[in-house]
């Protein structure tokens, strides 16, 4: 891979990990309730599933999905409802006393969302269409190009999870009234909701 190639496939994952998405809301919001040590079996999860998502769109999964228009409209389904119900989870998510009971996402559901996460199929079949396949040998080219991606990913939702988490004692406020902590979570829920809106709005265009 020559060096211009390989700046534009950093300029990609950088643009494709660190923008806002529900895996970084998610990572954020896991941290301001949960903690960070809580919410890194989730920071975790976001790049494992991506890197199945990656090697499966490889093998021919997205090809898959591209003909076969009811299996995309299933993953679209799957992923809006998933993610108003995490949206709604969050905003009646009103003190940290409710995070006793765990987070509300934990490893095996964040890896399961990267296959309902149109944002993440966007990327991985941006990356196997531009960068893996037809450019010679696929296998040693996806190898070079799923440790970067995997490795963006982990450090943005890690970034974010550390941004939530410097937050949670502020949020906490005073005897753990937590009004902070039920604006921010809101807003997070919002953030979720407006991904869901550009989920819906994709689905006019082929992933």
């Amino acid at each position: 891979m020559i060096s211009t190639e390989f700046m534009a496939l950093i300029a990609l994952a950088t643009v494709g990990s660190f923008t806002p998405g529900p895996n970084t809301a998610l990572s954020a919001t896991l941290a301001a309730n949960f903690g960070l040590r809580r919410a890194l079996p989730f920071v975790c999860a976001v790049p494992v599933g991506w890197g199945l998502l990656l090697l499966l769109n490889t093998a021919g999964l997205g090809a898959v999905v591209l003909s076969f228009p009811p299996m995309r409209w299933a993953l679209l389904f799957t992923g809006v409802f998933y993610l108003l119900w995490l949206a709604w989870k969050l905003a009646n998510m009103q003190s940290l006393s409710e995070a006793r009971e765990g987070p509300i996402v934990g490893f095996r559901q964040g890896v399961m969302l990267q296959f309902i996460n149109i944002k993440a199929w966007f990327l991985a079949l941006s990356v196997v269409s531009a960068w893996v396949i037809g450019h010679g040998d696929t296998w040693t080219r996806l190898y070079e190009t799923l440790p970067l991606f995997m490795c963006f990913g982990l450090a943005s939702n890690l970034t974010y999870a550390l941004i939530g988490a410097s937050l949670r004692h502020w949020l906490r406020g005073p005897n753990d009234t937590a009004r902070r902590l039920q604006w921010f979570n809101r807003s997070m829920a919002l953030a979720l909701l407006a991904t869901v809106v550009w989920m819906v709005n994709s689905a006019r265009q082929p992933l």
